[in-house]
């Protein structure tokens, strides 16, 4: 077994509560399986921490969009993600609580220091760009559902006071309503994120609160299915729903057959015209595809799972409880949350036309919604089309594919659910969701500072490092106009362009026998870690090369292999330093 290195944190947790905790957990087991299960439920937390994360901005960013772009029929995507995400997820899990050891430090030390240096980075990177769309898509849903003409853009009570009372200065006129609502979710964000690292009593309520907003929010969108299902005049096609969770990879090169009709109009198979639509659909639904993978599982989730296990003292005994933790804080919430609302955007959005679109019988002259229309015009543009030449079924075609927000879909529900839950469980449902990620990625923040200063966490220096990626979030709703939910959906394909990176680090940190020792699977364990761990490798990988040339062409495919090249010589850099250590040692 390799040796414990000392420069690992000592357990925050007082020693008395986790031999208390090893203690329930063996009298549990002795009762049996309800009593075990009953006590997981009590001392579970770091995979409520992981909800809490991936149940933000991005989900639900990317799970309204799948039901835009591809209806019911890509509703395998994010669970399939989930999975694959878990198996890494778990074993970082046993590469920590076997060996007690900060992951960065053993990946510099055991693996690759480019490597690590380049998880932690990204994962540093990552959280400040996370942070952007969840203030955004906060304002968004207080704006538009729970506070209407409070805070919005130039309308608002807010914006209409600034305008008077800062008539000088531009910068507040226009933005005070951002600020005004910014301020406050900072300041509560950061009191919440410090609790967890006064430790005891302030890392139990910190979980607790995090427990009771993942909760809040599974039940705020299941709510609004049942209402859709049982209450709304046509219901959901169960069935169709159903089959949505069978994996169809096609989607990733032809669009969804709901769009066939539609393409028929502009054109036959084999037209030019229609090729160019349904290539872009087929670009959408690529991009989508990526953002929900990467939102499913992001890089700073990596980080952040060892280290909450960490903070809370687990060793080995705690194994089933760290699976079980997975399941039930974070695979099950994920998926009912994030189903629900493509099942509410599918059903609303799929192929439908924005209220107030109309289109002249007999020509093609349509009448877009102002709401659309600054969307509309973009994807013209992208399809490389001019308004006056192109024919009503293409721009009929366009509308229906405009972005929609989380406002506009909560809108769209009010006919059917009423105000109450359209406005008021929806969007607290939205609240809770980007709140919730706010805080986490904060507090992931603030483990990469220490980690890259080389100091222990918490303190004043793990504090300063939550409100980098804090306060750099707060300018979301400053800098990005128009359907803010859709901010999450870059921000997603950038953060799924680095997660092979954590997933490749942590294959090999399973495989290392200098720091697992006697505890580094072998045989059948070892041949089926190992294979499932390459499932979930081959799939980031591919969809961050496939998504790093189509963002970047070129010289994104460049940068990849220019970072794997400095991979390469890190590791030959080592293995002969090691060599000439060896050979100077027994002269």
């Amino acid at each position: 077994m390799a040796e414990k290195k000392s420069s690992n944190p000592k357990p925050t947790s007082q020693p008395s509560k986790l031999e208390s905790d090893r203690q329930m957990l063996a009298e549990a087991r002795e009762q049996g399986l309800a009593s075990t299960l009953g006590t997981y439920v009590k001392m579970s937390g770091p995979g409520w921490l992981q909800s809490a994360i991936t149940l933000g901005g991005g989900s639900l960013a990317s799970s309204l969009y799948l039901g835009v772009i591809a209806g019911y029929s890509m509703m395998w995507v994010q669970p399939l993600a989930m999975i694959l995400g878990i198996i890494m997820l778990s074993a970082i899990g046993y590469v920590t609580v076997v060996t007690g050891e900060r992951p960065f430090r053993a990946i510099n030390e055991h693996v690759n220091p480019v490597l690590g240096w380049g998880w932690a980075l990204a994962v540093f990177a990552a959280n400040i760009v996370w942070c952007l769309p969840q203030y955004a898509l906060a304002q968004a849903a207080v704006s538009q559902n729970l506070l209407p003409g409070l805070f919005d853009d130039k309308e608002g009570k807010i914006a209409q006071w600034a305008a008077t009372t800062f008539s000088e200065n531009e910068f507040f006129r226009e933005h005070m309503d951002e600020i005004v609502f910014v301020v406050p979710v900072l300041l509560l964000a950061t009191f919440v994120t410090w609790s967890y690292d006064r430790g005891g009593r302030g890392l139990k309520i910190f979980e607790t609160i995090l427990k009771i907003m993942v909760g809040l929010i599974v039940i705020s969108f299941i709510a609004v299915i049942f209402q859709l299902s049982f209450f709304a005049e046509q219901g959901l096609p169960w069935g169709s729903i159903a089959a949505g969770f069978w994996p169809d990879f096609s989607s990733f090169f032809t669009p969804a057959e709901t769009f066939n009709q539609l393409l028929d109009d502009i054109g036959p198979a084999g037209d030019a015209t229609r090729k160019i639509w349904s290539d872009y659909i087929v670009d959408q639904q690529q991009d989508v595809i990526i953002s929900a993978a990467a939102t499913a599982v992001g890089i700073n989730m990596t980080f952040l799972f060892a280290y909450s296990l960490l903070r809370k003292g687990w060793t080995r005994e705690f194994s089933g409880l760290i699976k079980f933790d997975l399941a039930t804080g974070m695979l099950i919430p994920f998926i009912l949350a994030t189903s629900c609302v493509v099942i509410a955007s599918a059903s609303r959005f799929h192929t439908e036309v924005p209220e107030g679109f109309s289109r002249e019988p007999g020509t093609n002259r349509v009448n877009v919604p102002e709401s659309a229309l600054k969307s509309y015009d973009e994807i013209m543009a992208a399809c490389g089309r001019e308004h006056h030449e192109a024919s009503g079924a293409e721009k009929e075609l366009a509308v229906r594919l405009v972005r929609r927000d989380a406002g506009k879909l909560a809108q769209s529900l009010r006919p059917v659910t009423g105000d109450f839950f359209a406005n008021y469980i929806f969007g607290f449902g939205v609240l809770a969701m980007t709140f919730s990620t706010i805080t986490i990625l904060m507090l992931i923040s603030g483990f990469v500072f220490t980690e890259l200063l080389g100091l222990p966490p918490g303190g004043w220096p793990h504090r300063f490092g939550t409100l980098l990626a804090g306060v750099g979030g707060s300018f979301g709703p400053i800098v990005w106009q128009g359907a803010k939910a859709y901010l999450a959906v870059p921000t997603s394909v950038f953060g799924y362009v680095l997660l092979p990176l954590a997933y490749l680090t942590f294959f090999l940190l399973m495989n290392q026998k200098s720091i697992l020792g006697d505890d580094r699977p072998r045989g059948l364990g070892r041949l089926m870690w190992n294979l499932l761990m390459s499932l979930s490798v081959a799939a980031a990988t591919l969809g961050s090369v496939y998504m790093a040339h189509k963002k970047a062409g070129w010289n994104g495919i460049g940068a990849i292999a220019a970072f794997t090249l400095l991979v390469i010589l890190s590791h030959f850099y080592r293995v002969n330093t090691k060599k000439y250590d060896e050979a100077a040692q027994q002269i």
